[in-house]
């Protein structure tokens, strides 16, 4: 079942119409039902509550005024890390960042620290 903190997409009659998270989840004073208290992620926000049926929440199509809708669930693309060649430090290898960043010398690094006033000064044609 979807998840308080869930991001849901909601569809309306097979359009997907807005966003919303979903903020609790609470059984209803029905058996099977559920209150779910959505936070819409539009301007401005809006909190509803809707009583809906487990299966409805998993994606299930519900009808709402006569109309058909449905939830879901969004789960966010996974992008590699850019800098997945770097070493990471941990307080499980006992290393801080300062000490980790010292142990390497600058040749094998692959960036370079620009000065943002050095930089500022060079654009506009001064001596750093």
């Amino acid at each position: 079942m979807a998840e308080i903190k869930d991001i849901v997409l909601i569809y309306l009659e097979d359009d997907p119409v807005s966003f919303a998270r979903i903020e609790d989840i609470v059984p209803d004073h029905k058996k099977d039902w559920f209150q779910i208290r959505l936070l819409m992620l539009q301007v401005p926000l809006q909190v509803v509550t809707w009583i809906l049926k487990a299966d409805y929440i998993n994606g299930e199509t519900f009808s709402m005024n006569g109309k058909s809708m449905r939830l879901e669930k969004v789960a966010a693309p996974v992008a590699p890390f850019e800098h997945d060649n770097l070493s990471e430090t941990s307080p499980e290898n006992d290393k801080d960042i300062e000490s980790s960043e010292t142990d390497n010398p600058p040749e094998k690094n692959k960036g370079k620290i620009i000065s943002f006033s050095k930089r500022k000064a060079h654009k506009n044609g001064q001596e750093p």
